[in-house]
């Protein structure tokens, strides 16, 4: 193309309309909502009766389904021309009907996560009045080019049967059917009414707690024909009793009894529609609810201030997976810690080996992820035990209830061998590819003091792999009193160490430290003071200091950008964000797989100080010579003084170990001995002939004593120096009148034969 046609070209190109560029895409989406007691308590202020719900597809007659439509929430709201509801069919004798959903524009989309990608675009209320199926369509459309979407869900409207129902199939008898009944009734779920209601739970247990602890309880009289608890105590004539006492469950009709405790139908919808019997097996296995949402467990869980896990869940981090490694085939190693039925799956599999299948639909790791509700077999109902095994084949069996944390808190991306073997040669380090170093949050390993590059020595560890019960939980879900600011900001399942506070327009983070003070003291932040790791001559934070090692450690390696010729590759002197490439010299490999292990980890020193300190020091010793900043080679350092040289003073590039008050780091530079026998002059001169000390011999070397004064100045301004051996006497002229730059000028000065000097600088004017 010519220059001409080219510059045309250009033209035209930028003159494009608007609506030419690349529109926003809808992205549409239908949900359905969980609705929690607290956001009924915190956002129902016109006084009506809102439901709870668990957002579950398989609802009990006259109970709500809230559906809600989301957009792309980079796109204007003005631009969706078009939001309609369809109740495609429903069964045979319903008058149900698409209603205007009660929910108010302050109660926003129930997913953090999905918080940040979507805005609402509509929302609507199915309330199914007999049983069957309901097939709700959604029609979402915007203008630009941002297309539409037209998407349907089907919702069950079921009665309560109670779990002798759900026994009869979940108990092993059937082949194919998961047997979870047995399992079931272990749970604290399986017998909390019955314990309550004879006053082994509290001794305050009233009938307004009973509504999460029975099946089916529901007091809206449009819910009046859903089998449930609230109903069946009204045909049976059934109260609360006065007292608690053993006799008020022997002595409770046994029709209201299977409607009691925490049953299957509180998590999974009424059953009466998916219990239909052909052959001897269910027929309709479809109309029954299996949710990974969250809004199962916060149905109940989020009553605050009482009833708080899924308020702490909310705010962490796990809340706030993304949607991206879901979704995709590519994403199988991905979807096993970043979405709860990809975590699910592969927790069956180690207890089950073979049965893996793989879930690449998105939720967030939710609370089914972690915790089973069919099984107590573990501590908390986790879904696997707490010891684990590193993907460097490091045993864990110390880390108490944090073991289940190492599951997906670990380097993942195989061992230290498997990156600085195969990656240089292409192949694969880990089941998810070739990828170099750690994968993000290798904390057990941090934690372990195992998988990183010691160089063949010995980096001691923190004690808190040994010290702390229960390692990450111990810290990490510390309990925060309700009165404090961090309730449900910090600690317990929000996992987090600190929380965000907002003063005058400023966002602070605020550290909460109070687990730490009981063996750390009165600390108030993570930054705890340390020993001098870094050579700075006095003590600072164990974060700075580690902030500062990996800084100095990055300088010293080289920049990104493939060069063919490994011997091309230098370090570049810049702070940075390594980028290794395939052909780096190992030992640039084997210290950006160190710099990304404690940068990953994400602590900055807290998990394990000594072992992440060590390893920096370790790779900047590797690649200088030199372990300790502004010291001396380790070399010339253990030849002298031995392997022990860091914690022996002697070794120190200030300390002097000779008769002529010369420094280590003076005789380093002349190739001497730290303990060499030196002759001085009357004058306090000291001669060099190569290695060897003379005095006054010919062809020889004087190293003179000096003292360098700089200042600054200003230009018209002349300026002297001025010397005196002693206050008491008077000033004499060192220099000649020195001209003002504007600039600092430097100025150096023979001290010889003088025991000390003091200086001063005159100017005129």
């Amino acid at each position: 193309m010519s220059a001409s046609l080219a510059a045309a070209a250009l033209t035209w190109i930028g003159s494009m309309p608007a609506a030419q560029a690349a529109a926003t895409p809808l992205t549409g989406y239908l949900s359905l909502r969980p609705l929690t007691h607290t956001e009924i308590n915190n956002f129902n202020t016109n006084g009506a009766r809102w439901q709870f719900s668990g957002g579950l597809k398989t609802v009990g007659v006259g109970e709500p389904a809230y559906l809600e439509a989301y957009a792309n929430i980079k796109l204007n709201p003005a631009a969706i021309t078009n939001v309609t509801w369809t109740l495609v069919s429903k069964p045979a004798g319903s008058s149900a009907f698409i209603d205007v959903s009660p929910l108010t524009t302050n109660v926003g989309i129930y997913y953090t996560a999905d918080a940040l990608i979507y805005q609402i675009a509509g929302r609507a209320m199915l309330r199914p009045d007999v049983v069957g199926k309901y097939t709700v369509n959604l029609n979402l459309a915007a203008s630009g080019g941002s297309g539409s979407t037209n998407v349907a869900i089907d919702i069950t409207g079921a009665t309560y049967l109670g779990a002798t129902a759900c026994a009869a199939c979940h108990s092993g008898y059937f082949p194919g059917i998961s047997s979870v009944y047995p399992t079931y009734t272990n749970t604290p779920h399986a017998s909390f009414f019955t314990k309550a209601i004879q006053g082994l739970e509290s001794s305050h247990y009233n009938s307004s707690c009973i509504e999460c602890h029975v099946v089916g309880f529901d007091t809206n009289s449009l819910a009046a024909n859903d089998g449930g608890f609230f109903d069946v105590a009204k045909e049976v004539n059934w109260t609360f009793p006065a007292t608690l006492t053993a006799t008020n469950w022997t002595g409770m009709p046994s029709t209201l009894q299977d409607l009691s405790n925490i049953q299957c139908e509180n998590c999974h919808g009424p059953g009466s529609e998916h219990v239909r019997f052909t052959g001897g097996y269910p027929a309709n296995t479809n109309a029954i609810a299996v949710s990974f949402n969250a809004g199962a467990c916060s149905q109940c869980h989020d009553d605050l201030p009482t009833h708080y896990y899924s308020a702490e869940w909310n705010n962490s981090l796990h809340a706030n997976m993304t949607r991206t490694p879901s979704g995709t085939a590519s994403r199988i190693a991905c979807v096993r810690c970043h979405t709860a039925p990809g975590f699910i799956g592969y927790a069956n599999n180690l207890v089950n080996p073979g049965t893996y299948v793989t879930n690449f639909n998105y939720e967030p790791v939710t609370c089914q992820a972690c915790h089973d509700p069919h099984d107590a077999s573990n501590p908390h109902q986790l879904r696997l035990g707490t010891n684990f095994t590193l993907s460097d084949g490091t045993v864990v069996t110390n880390a108490g209830a944090g073991g289940f944390c190492f599951n997906c808190h670990n380097s993942r991306n195989g061992s230290v061998t498997n990156s600085l073997v195969n990656y240089p040669n292409l192949a694969v380090t880990w089941n998810g590819g070739s990828s170099f170093g750690v994968h993000d949050s290798p904390q057990a390993d941090m934690l372990e003091g195992v998988n990183a590059v010691t160089y063949g020595q010995v980096i001691p560890s923190a004690p808190h792999a040994n010290v702390i019960s229960n390692t990450c939980v111990g810290c990490h879900m510390q309990t925060i009193a309700k009165t404090d600011p961090a309730f449900t900001l910090a600690g317990g399942h929000t996992t987090k160490m600190s929380y965000l506070v907002v003063t005058n327009g400023a966002t602070n983070k605020v550290a909460v430290a109070y687990v730490c003070t009981q063996c750390h003291g009165s600390v108030t932040n993570f930054d705890i003071p340390v020993p001098d790791y870094v050579g700075y001559g006095y003590s600072q934070g164990i974060q700075t200091q580690v902030q500062i090692l990996l800084d100095q450690l990055s300088t010293l390696l080289p920049p990104s950008g493939y060069q063919a010729n490994a011997n091309n590759y230098i370090a570049d002197g810049k702070v940075k964000s390594p980028s290794s490439q395939t052909n780096w010299p190992a030992k640039f490999l084997q210290a950006a797989y160190n710099w990304q292990f404690v940068n990953a980890d994400g602590s900055k020193g807290v998990h394990n100080g000594p072992f992440a300190v060590g390893l920096l020091k370790a790779s900047i010793a590797n690649l200088t010579g030199v372990s300790t900043v502004g010291g001396l080679p380790d070399a010339w350092l253990v030849h002298y003084f031995g392997p022990n040289f860091a914690t022996n003073p002697a070794a120190k590039p200030n300390a002097i170990n000779n008769n002529a008050g010369v420094p280590n780091w003076m005789l380093y530079a002349l190739g001497l001995a730290p303990t060499a026998t030196l002759q001085v002059g009357n004058s306090g001169t000291i001669y060099f002939n190569g290695n060897n000390i003379v005095n006054g011999a010919t062809n020889t070397v004087a190293i003179y004593t000096a003292a360098e004064i700089a200042f600054n100045t200003q230009v018209g301004t002349s300026y002297q120096i001025q010397g005196i051996t002693a206050l008491t006497g008077s000033w004499q002229n060192i220099s000649t009148n020195i001209p003002g730059t504007g600039g600092t000028i430097s100025y150096v000065t023979p001290t010889r034969g003088n025991a000390q000097w003091f200086f001063r600088v005159v100017h005129t004017p």
